[in-house]
């Protein structure tokens, strides 16, 4: 997974360990991600199937994309489709994603890239990989989080942020055995580059085999961690994770993720994307690509979209 690394990870700045007082946050539940397709057929796993949208609150839904080896001509995205009420998070982390929408935005993702839309309002919306990668194949590999807005933000005008991976800060545990990737929110202080209308933090972190890091987390928010790859324990209780599975976590100052010491060649380290933010706690209404807060404002969506209000495809 080459995201963004470093190869000597004593040079960043490192994060303490847990203070005197502080708790841990013990874990609530595993959950096993189902695979299935998504778009055109590419293959995703739903990280957050069977995890109640009380624990999940700001969030919606999120899909691991791929990990895939596409052979030439098989690579896939998705067709032109509607958003609103809501903001979709895609961090690419293998491979190459391109974004175009009704709006004139969009752009191309790589390699630890992030690309933060802001639907709002509402936007017709597209991603596929470039012609290039369908003609030759390639690896495929990524994440897309969904993230609810509040009522008072649903309806706010659509905006891009490219959030490249260089511009991602990047922390170490306190033994120099992880790195912490914060992609949004903050941790110990340091700040991610992403804005969010919804409080909260997005961070990838890559644990060597028999590393362990205590991540002091913000304590209004709640935590969710997923194994893109390897295995592990979470929790001070050292419950067993691996590739595909969800913990949720009770309230708490910190979280506990720790690999084993041994991991598969295929992936040599604990790979976990950990992520939280304050509940919005307000009403859903949530059908297909719309998110809102009544029944009617999602049937006023769809009524929007199929009148032309989202925009119209651009030309070519």
């Amino acid at each position: 997974m080459p995201a963004i690394t470093v190869d000597d990870l004593t040079v960043l700045p490192r994060i303490k360990g847990p203070g005197l007082g502080d708790q841990p946050r013990p874990v609530r539940s595993v959950t096993a991600a189902p695979r299935g397709y998504e778009g055109e057929g590419f293959p995703v796993r739903r990280a957050f199937a069977g995890v109640d949208l009380r624990d999940l609150d700001p969030f919606i839904m999120m899909d691991q994309m791929g990990e895939v080896e596409y052979a030439p001509g098989e690579a896939k995205g998705t067709p032109w489709h509607p958003h609103r009420g809501f903001e979709t998070v895609t961090y690419m982390i293998d491979g190459v994603f391109d974004h175009q929408d009704s709006h004139g935005g969009g752009g191309t993702i790589t390699n630890g890239d992030t690309q933060w839309m802001t639907a709002g309002s509402g936007l017709l919306h597209i991603e596929a990989p470039p012609e290039w990668l369908v003609q030759s194949g390639g690896l495929f590999h990524g994440i897309q989080l969904w993230v609810n807005l509040p009522r008072a933000s649903k309806l706010t005008d659509p905006r891009y942020q490219d959030i490249r991976a260089g511009e991602v800060r990047l922390l170490t545990s306190a033994d120099a055995g992880a790195l912490v990737r914060v992609i949004a929110g903050s941790v110990a202080g340091h700040d991610g580059p992403g804005a969010t209308h919804t409080p909260m933090s997005l961070v990838h972190v890559s644990l060597e085999p028999g590393a362990r890091i205590d991540l002091p987390w913000e304590v209004e928010f709640n935590a969710l961690a997923y194994v893109l790859g390897g295995r592990g324990t979470v929790g001070i209780e050292g419950r067993p994770l691996e590739s595909g599975q969800t913990a949720v976590f009770g309230p708490g100052d910190f979280l506990t993720l720790a690999a084993d010491g041994a991991q598969e060649s295929r992936s040599p380290q604990l790979d976990v994307v950990v992520l939280g933010g304050r509940p919005i706690r307000e009403p859903i209404a949530w059908a297909g690509p719309f998110v809102m807060n009544t029944k009617s404002e999602v049937l006023g969506a769809y009524e929007d979209f199929q009148k032309g209000r989202f925009g119209h495809i651009p030309a070519g």
